[in-house]
């Protein structure tokens, strides 16, 4: 990225960038984007905004993400950027024996054995603690009214929610689903679009969040809710699991790539896997977006961070053997550069110590800005609605295994390897802003999608989204959307990639960007074609 008169010329990009000054919320629901500026506009600041975004998506994309989810969070607030761990820990209970004597051989997705404590409220008071403006009561409201009054369907969101219906009604069994059913098939099938769907199980809720500033949902009413649900079936979390639940501010951490720095949250999260592709990447040359050399590379340098990620990401706590800044070691990025050739390879870990996710991003006039992510994990998580209250449990707990030699293998009172990530840019001491791409394992990969587009190719921040994109499954095969140059999908095959194109662009991630001028302020903004997406300014 060279500078702001050419990274944001109008004849850039068919798709332009929205422009502000005083304040700019951008994610993938229209009425949770303005939800999020109406709250500014009423003297909130950018944390506010984001909060307040954050609860109503809950409400207005259900499919991806819900109340009983976990969160993370980059703060940037004079001068300084925060990060916050927001996820959750498992059962006290829980161990490999009793999932293996319940049947098991690996974490099942839906149900009770994958649930985790949901971290997510616990993460909005936090935020509203420490660095919002308004009372927190206030930032419920938007939400509330879309639960009680309800709110018509939007196209990708109905897509998504009938998708999760029929696969639902296909893999649940027992009568602990039901409740499922109850609050988003109300009609036996999912809403279609335009649609009025409401929740007033969730409105109730949502407004004991507000008058509790989230304690009743970790100590009070909703915990006991919580608790006896578990217990009616045989699950493992406890309301004693959820008194102990504390969000965590940690340090972020960053990659120095060509004079930018690139920031996620450290483990438990899959971030550094993204940190450690762009380290590998920053080593070699990259001339032209659109050539097959580029791609390779960028498909090679994820192949092996993911590898390395896939063998030492888990809880902080027991990530002793291989830490962070090994991973991130810059001898051991050349080390890691030399595995890439002209040719696909295949990706294997290296040794560091040789001897259905929302994404929204928020700023204000004052400087401030969030880069905010939430999920419920695989759309709408284990399939299980606590009764009487609209929440959905996470299914996080899917990403332990089962092998004793492990660092990520299930244990009690542990964080799981986690797929969400924020991402966020500084240059020297000044916010470049946040940035996301939502999506699973397809999350890392979209962050260095669009680090690159921004700072190598100079793209605005929705031509940086709108550029075709290419996802890395396993072993050599590679997936590409639909508009991706036809004719460097075929060199890359060449280069011994499997390469298969997908009509479909839902597993390629949608992602939300909000970049600030350090010299005038304004604030520019992209959001995702691939969604409903929409960025509320003023």
């Amino acid at each position: 990225m060279k500078n702001f008169d050419t990274l944001y010329n109008p004849y850039h990009s068919q798709r332009n960038p929205v422009v502000a000054k005083k304040g700019m919320v951008a994610t993938s629901q229209p009425l949770a984007a303005q939800a999020g500026i109406t709250i500014m506009q009423n003297g909130g600041n950018a944390i506010d905004a984001a909060i307040a975004t954050a609860a109503a998506l809950t409400v207005v994309e259900p499919t991806t993400n819900g109340i009983g989810g976990d969160a993370f969070a980059l703060v940037w607030v004079k001068d300084t950027l925060y990060g916050l761990n927001g996820s959750g820990k498992s059962p006290a209970s829980i161990s490999i024996d009793k999932v293996r004597s319940a049947g098991y051989d690996e974490i099942p997705k839906y149900g009770f054995t994958p649930v985790t404590v949901p971290g997510q409220p616990g993460a909005w008071a936090e935020l509203s603690r420490r660095f919002g403006k308004l009372p927190f009561k206030d930032l419920m409201q938007p939400a509330i009214q879309y639960a009680e009054e309800g709110y018509p369907i939007s196209p990708v969101l109905a897509k998504l929610w009938d998708r999760a219906a029929v696969r639902f009604k296909e893999a649940f069994e027992g009568d602990e689903f039901d409740h499922w059913f109850e609050t988003f098939t109300p009609n036996g099938r999912a809403p279609r679009v335009g649609e009025i769907w409401k929740s007033q199980d969730m409105a109730d809720t949502l407004r004991e969040l507000a008058q509790t500033e989230c304690e009743s949902f970790y100590t009070g009413n909703i915990a006991r809710k919580i608790d006896e649900y578990s217990r009616a079936y045989d699950g493992y979390i406890r309301k004693e699991d959820l008194a102990k639940y504390k969000p965590e501010w940690v340090d972020p951490i960053s990659v120095n790539y060509r004079g930018y720095d690139v920031w996620e949250i450290p483990p438990n999260t899959q971030g550094i896997i993204a940190l450690s592709a762009l380290n590998i990447l920053k080593h070699m040359d990259i001339a032209d977006k659109e050539s097959t050399d580029t791609y390779h590379k960028q498909i090679e340098a994820i192949k092996l961070a993911f590898a390395d990620g896939e063998k030492y990401i888990a809880d902080q706590a027991y990530m002793k053997d291989v830490t962070a800044e090994d991973m991130l070691d810059e001898a051991y990025a050349k080390e890691r550069l030399k595995l890439i050739t002209d040719k696909a390879g295949q990706p294997e870990a290296g040794e560091p110590k040789a001897s259905g996710t929302v994404y929204l991003s928020t700023a204000d006039e004052e400087g401030n800005m969030v880069s905010f992510i939430q999920s419920n994990y695989m759309g709408f998580g284990s399939g299980l609605v606590v009764p009487g209250t609209g929440i959905g449990l996470q299914n996080r707990g899917c990403d332990f295994n089962l092998d004793p030699e492990s660092p990520n293998v299930l244990g009690p009172d542990k964080r799981s390897y986690h797929t969400i990530i924020p991402g966020f840019i500084t240059k020297g001491k000044d916010a470049l802003g946040p940035f996301g791409v939502m999506g699973g394992f397809m999350q890392p990969q979209g962050h260095v999608q669009v680090a690159m587009n921004t700072i190598d190719f100079n793209h605005n921040p929705q031509t940086a989204l709108d550029a075709p994109r290419w996802q890395w499954v396993k072993d050599k095969t590679v997936w590409v959307e639909k508009n991706f140059p036809h004719q460097i999908a075929e060199d890359l095959i060449k280069r011994g990639h499997n390469i298969e194109m997908k009509l479909d662009s839902g597993s390629f991630g949608r992602g939300q960007i909000i970049w600030r001028d350090p010299e005038t302020g304004i604030l520019y903004g992209g959001t995702e074609n691939r969604a409903d997406g929409h960025v509320a300014a003023y």
